[in-house]
């Protein structure tokens, strides 16, 4: 939000009272709070009346510094509040005459008391800083009066920190506008908007640069950026109240800010590999019936096109009855036994869900006699007719509303659903209230939160805890919990394939690992070409699910062709699997995405400030996708060696590359320094990974430590290897549960009792002895 007009003066109708100097300070269980007037303080009479605010300093983690600041303490905060893992870090700080230090690792805030300022530090550099009128308390239509009312809409906190030349802001939240946030001005509030517009179903109050620092506005409220949109020097933030709770985060690199940052709001939980195949829908508005369905699956099958998961859009409940939970028996006959047909073919069933209940549901009369709904202000069921006739939404602030909720997904999952798509949860009204009493201005974008928790948790007690994931398209902060998200409503062309990715990138760098879209896009029907090149980038990334709107995905009908591309791109992905579910693990554990913008790779490197037609997916495999008709591949190489993965040959970077690529191929090379674990299975994605396992050795670096840790379907360490390359020799130590085979790509090696294939430049060997710390070296005849 716009508070000034250029650069000397307010808006009209403003008053800005910023911190001249720190009047008092305390420590308070480990919480530096310091008073701070908005007028120089020159004689007694000086202190009678007037604006002074209260900052309050704590660390809660290292290289994380909180601070609140707040005018009027006494506003009761009826929540909800982002669930944080806090603790009560130790105060480290320093103060003399002139100055406040604040210490968190190699973090540090400066506090000048005299002439108030604000500076981060990480060691000696400074990261950013407020100055003068960068912080502070705004009140609209001001009478100069003390005793004025305050009112959520006349008063707000902000906040201005500085940007230096060359730096750019990146991430809140899922963002189709252009990928680097500089000049935008970004609203953090959840919406229904499709992936064409300046909305978002996933507003994130974080954002990070590329100068390896972040923060995050701790507010569910909308939280209004100007990313060098009011000032082109920094970035604003602000929120209506009396009360404004940041965070800022070191690195030192982006991806070490994304751990922190996940550390603080939850990091994302482990998806089984069944989730990471191919999931098929029925697609939103089509007809479809049992013998629809079976036929579809069937047709899968006899094509060879390995099939994980079918999903059951909207109309598998009857139309104006949505949500009822209940099963059209006009086309759907008997659910139970076609669940059976389905799981007997080794696919699991997903089925669409949300949580508005339609004025003709069974379940609405239930629902408002018990209060289970957001009411009016008045009391009255809070009621519209966008989605569906007199639609009600379900108040999950209720806690027997919530086990309402629940119960009616524990019957499907007593029938054999293994998941739900959690639709919408967006357009949440704030003319409301909530049964909790909860603000409903901040429960506009926490409802996404509430929803997905109340499905996530019984999922979990029903299949058990780690066998939990839904398939969600809203979320606000702490969402990455509960995987996995995909993109929206996208039209089926190449710029919707573009945004999408873009929303993805800039989502996934804000505390989400896992990300899927809807292959072949959502509205209208694709070309046949756009189907083929979405098919790769769909099983490209961490989850891959064909969906649309009013027209089927499934590829016969777009030409034969397709159904061969979706066959390659499937079975290329159960492949990969051993080392997809490894930096899926890493997401799970350290919160780095498995989609990785080239930025957070390449940090030093500028050709990647603006890169969102391409990604590392984990940290060695660079995927970019073809998005235009004319069959042209265009991608930046960052410095160094890289491999294509198919034909091994080598490209060197730092460069842009050009090439033509058939249907079946894209770019897709492999970093330098990498091993790569590649499965003996490519008809399923979920098999014991360890097994037999390729480890395909790229262009290691002379004295520096290559490593690769393969993991078992239950998430725990079955394979580790380490390399070393040195004067000629490559030494290998590996921990082994199974057999496995080295692969030296483009490189000769020889064993003195080894058996070594020699091929087309490349040396294989098979290890069929195997155990804990197997150490071997090999000679290096040729690079």
């Amino acid at each position: 939000m716009k508070f000034t007009n250029g650069q000397w003066i307010l808006e009209q109708g403003y008053e800005l009272f910023s911190p001249k100097e720190v009047y008092f300070e305390k420590v308070v269980n480990n919480t530096l709070v310091l008073t701070t007037t908005t007028k120089p303080i020159e004689k007694r009479g000086d202190t009678l009346g007037g604006v002074n605010l209260t900052l309050e300093i704590a660390t809660p983690f290292p290289e994380i510094i909180k601070v609140k600041c707040y005018h009027y303490k006494g506003i009761v905060n009826k929540g909800p509040s982002f669930e944080l893992n806090q603790q009560e870090g130790v105060l480290d700080y320093k103060s003399n005459d002139q100055v406040i230090t604040v210490r968190s690792g190699s973090l540090s805030l400066v506090i000048n008391k005299k002439s108030f300022s604000m500076s981060y530090y990480r060691h000696k550099e400074c990261l950013t800083q407020s100055v003068k009128n960068d912080f502070g308390y705004v009140k609209a239509d001001w009478q100069g009066l003390p005793y004025d009312k305050p009112t959520k809409e006349n008063s707000f906190m902000h906040q201005n920190l500085s940007l230096a030349v060359n730096e750019y802001v990146y991430g809140l939240g899922e963002r189709f506008t252009p990928f680097v946030r500089n000049g935008q001005v970004v609203d953090i509030w959840n919406e229904d908007g499709g992936t064409s517009t300046y909305q978002s179903y996933k507003n994130i109050p974080f954002y990070i640069t590329n100068r390896g620092y972040g923060v995050f506005v701790n507010h569910p409220e909308k939280v209004s950026f100007e990313v060098g949109s009011e000032n082109v020097e920094k970035v604003g933030f602000s929120v209506q109240g009396e009360s404004l709770d940041y965070y800022v985060i070191n690195g030192p690199s982006m991806n070490a800010v994304i751990q922190r940052y996940t550390a603080l709001t939850g990091r994302p939980t482990l998806p089984k590999p069944w989730t990471f195949g191919l999931w098929l829908s029925t697609s939103f508005t089509t007809s479809y019936d049992e013998n629809t369905v079976m036929s579809f699956i069937h047709g899968m099958i006899e094509r060879d096109i390995p099939l994980k998961v079918f999903h059951f859009d909207c109309f598998w409940m009857k139309d104006f009855h949505w949500t009822d939970f209940v099963w059209d028996e006009r086309v759907f006959k008997n659910p139970k036994e076609l669940i059976r047909k389905i799981h007997r073919l080794g696919i699991k069933v997903c089925v669409w869900i949300n949580p508005y209940i339609a004025q003709d549901s069974v379940l609405f009369d239930e629902g408002m006699e018990h209060g289970y709904f957001i009411k009016r202000e008045n009391g009255d069921v809070w009621q519209w007719d966008m989605w569906q006739p007199g639609m009600a939404i379900v108040d999950f602030t209720h806690p027997e509303a919530v086990t309402w909720y629940q119960s009616k997904l524990a019957s499907l999952m007593d029938m054999g659903v293994d998941t739900f798509k959690t639709d919408f949860g967006e357009r949440i009204p704030t003319d409301v209230m909530y049964h909790d009493g909860s603000n409903p201005d901040k429960m506009h974008n926490f409802y996404t939160y509430v929803y997905n928790k109340a499905v996530y948790e019984l999922i979990q007690k029903k299949k058990g805890k780690d066998d939990a994931v839904v398939f969600a398209r809203s979320a606000t902060v702490g969402g990455q919990k509960f995987p996995v998200h995909w993109g929206g409503d996208c039209w089926s062309n190449y710029a919707s394939m573009a945004e999408s990715l873009r929303g993805g990138l800039s989502l996934m760098m804000t505390g989400f690992g896992f990300w899927s879209h809807d292959i072949g896009g959502f509205e209208d029907t694709s070309t046949a070409d756009v189907y083929k090149r979405w098919c790769a980038f769909g099983l490209l990334s961490s989850h891959s699910r064909l969906h649309g709107s009013t027209s089927y995905r499934i590829p016969w009908l777009y030409d034969e062709e397709a159904v061969d591309v979706l066959r390659y791109f499937t079975k290329l992905k159960a492949k990969l699997m051993p080392y997809v579910y490894g930096i899926s693990v890493v997401a799970s554990d350290q919160g780095i995405p498995t989609m990785r913008a080239m930025v957070l790779e390449f940090t030093e490197d500028k050709n990647t400030y603006y890169l969102d037609k391409q990604y590392m997916l984990g940290d060695a495999l660079l995927v970019a996708p073809v998005l235009n008709d004319q069959n042209i591949g265009e991608y930046y190489l960052p410095e160094g060696q890289w491999t294509k993965f198919v034909t091994k040959e080598v490209l060197s970077g730092n460069r842009w590359v050009t090439e033509q690529y058939d249907y079946f191929g894209l770019p897709l090379l492999v970093r330098e320094h990498t091993i790569l674990p590649i499965g003996f299975k490519d008809d399923d994605c979920a098999y014991e990974y360890e097994d037999h396992v390729n480890l395909q050795i790229y262009a290691l670096k002379d004295n520096q430590v290559a490593m690769r840790t393969v993991y078992g379907q239950d998430g725990k360490q079955k394979l580790h290897v380490e390399m070393i390359k040195q004067n000629g020799h490559i030494q290998v130590t590996v921990n082994a549960s199974k057999p496995y085979q080295l692969s030296f790509i483009n490189a000769e090696i020889s064993h003195p009792t080894m058996k070594v294939l020699h091929q087309q430049g490349h040396s294989m060997i098979d290890i069929t002895s195997f155990g804990e710390r197997e150490v071997m070296t090999f000679d290096v005849k040729s690079l």
